[in-house]
């Protein structure tokens, strides 16, 4: 509690004792004055920066940074650029002093060109837009079907549905190949398979990603997403007098036109029907879309932006960890042979696994967690601080800080993770670990979810796809590294992805 706090304020008057409030003030005041501020903070300088990013080649490897710097200017430093000012936090008893005085309203970053471009269409601006009580209504409306895991088992079959048709869509490729085994680009397969299950899901609807002939609108659909991502934290870099001449701002709204244009179509198009069969007096029954189209807690407006933004937030997060995951067990025959013989325990003869089955299959999550520890989907994430001063270590920040944390710095530290860059899902096995204390990590050196209520809302339904997803390759393929040996490194594009294409062969179990 601030010591101006009325509250305070009026809890020493009620007991008459102003001389007590009075020299309380002081004695806070004081406190604040032994700390340190944002200016007594050390960090790298603009050419610096620059200098690593263009000259280093770190443009698209500023997840490495994170540790790099940490190396330099310890746990918590500054850093400067473009229209960022930011105090970097890379310790996981830092990151938790952050989260613990975010207040109940946070934001995670300011976004004026997401912002802007609502504003210029006249849209609603939803969760990654919306502050304070207007988000958290959103918010709220939102979590009760995607974050019980009770709800999100209703999901589960259209779910093995889209595996399904992955598994079909691997085989044809696997087929096509000169040596009838392998899959060149594991992470773009995977990638339609996040799509086309979180847009199953958010739209109800199956959009065709893994045929053979992906309809026109759904590529349309695919690209804008890519695309938006791609140049929106180009966009928000540059001035805005840069936009008559640099191309960036109209691909931007492009991108977001066509995003939003085909969400809406199909949430217009699952309306109608909803309409249809209520007036034929008919039951509706139906999916996430049903239930937010039923309900009158959101306007549509906020329903188009919130669906669009939860499938923005719900593609990635599935492909890339499948994608990595693979990756290592093909180069970690032990991992994938005990992964194999555990799913084979639980669901003989590939049966398709229940959610019920995923409670006796350790392994298999230890594998998803260890994934999300050396590739976070998001390397850093933000925290804007809009309602109180912050006290991090020893240093007094004041309100609308931007803080960055730096996931991917702590979760590859060995001072958590003995073996840090090795891929060991043991480590997340109580009583097996081939580490001795291993497990025993700070609990905020590993959040790829977020925490609090600006964790990530489709976080249940991406570890359900995630866990039906690699079961079921794990069941019908012994998966092997493919023909190029040289190792594939990450690379950062707000989220963290592969740097060239993941080829793979993927052999037939019996």
């Amino acid at each position: 509690m601030s010591p101006s706090s009325p509250r305070l304020f009026s809890m020493y008057r009620r007991r008459g004792s102003l001389g007590l409030w009075t020299r309380t003030i002081f004695q806070a005041r004081a406190e604040v004055a032994k700390l340190k501020t944002i200016d007594d903070l050390s960090g790298p300088t603009l050419s610096k920066t620059l200098f690593w990013l263009f000259v280093k080649g770190y443009a698209d490897k500023s997840h490495l940074l994170q540790g790099l710097q940490k190396n330099l200017y310890g746990p918590i430093w500054r850093s400067k650029f473009g229209p960022f000012d930011l105090v970097n936090v890379a310790s996981p008893e830092l990151i938790a002093q952050v989260i613990h005085q975010e207040g109940r309203y946070p934001v995670r970053a300011l976004l004026p060109h997401w912002k802007e471009y609502r504003d210029m269409r006249g849209q609603a601006y939803g969760l990654h837009v919306d502050k304070g009580q207007e988000w958290y209504r959103i918010r709220s409306a939102l979590n009760p079907k995607m974050l019980k895991l009770q709800e999100v088992s209703a999901y589960a079959p259209v779910i093995h549905q889209v595996v399904e048709d992955l598994l079909q869509r691997i085989e044809f490729l696997r087929r096509r190949s000169p040596d009838k085994a392998t899959v060149s680009d594991v992470a773009a397969e995977l990638y339609k398979f996040g799509f086309e299950g979180i847009s199953s899901i958010l739209f109800e609807t199956r959009l065709g990603c893994l045929q053979e002939d992906i309809p026109k609108e759904t590529e349309r659909f695919i690209a804008a997403v890519n695309d938006m991502l791609t140049v929106s934290e180009i966009v928000i870099i540059f001035p805005r007098w840069t936009r008559r001449i640099l191309p960036f701002w109209k691909r931007f709204v492009r991108a977001w036109d066509d995003l939003y244009d085909t969400a809406q179509m199909l949430i217009d198009k699952r309306l109608v029907d909803i309409q249809t069969r209520t007036e034929r007096g008919e039951v509706t029954e139906g999916l996430y879309l049903t239930y937010l189209l039923s309900s009158d807690k959101l306007t549509q407006s906020e329903i188009y932006i919130s669906v669009t933004e939860l499938l923005l937030g719900g593609v990635d997060t599935t492909s890339n960890t499948l994608s990595w995951a693979l990756y290592h067990l093909a180069r970690d025959p032990r991992a994938q042979d005990r992964l194999h013989s555990e799913v084979n325990a639980v669901c003989a003869h590939k049966r398709q696994p229940s959610m019920e089955d995923l409670k006796g299959m350790p392994y298999l999550k230890a594998v998803i967690k260890e994934t999300l520890r050396l590739y976070p989907v998001v390397p850093g994430n933000g925290r804007f601080v809009t309602e109180n001063e912050v006290i991090v270590d020893n240093y007094w920040f004041p309100k609308k800080t931007q803080f960055h944390l730096c996931h991917y710095a702590v979760s590859r530290d060995p001072a958590q993770f003995p073996h840090a860059d090795a891929f060991v899902p043991e480590r997340w096995l109580r009583g097996d670990r081939v580490t001795p204390g291993s497990f025993q990590h700070h609990p905020y050196s590993f959040i790829p979810f977020g925490v609090g209520v600006r964790a990530c809302v489709g976080k249940r339904v991406a570890e359900m796809e995630m866990y039906f997803a690699l079961c079921r390759l794990v069941q019908h393929y012994e998966v092997r590294p493919g023909d190029d040996s040289t190792p594939v490194e990450a690379k950062t594009r707000t989220l963290l992805i592969p740097a060239k294409p993941i080829s793979l062969h993927f052999l037939h179990r019996a």
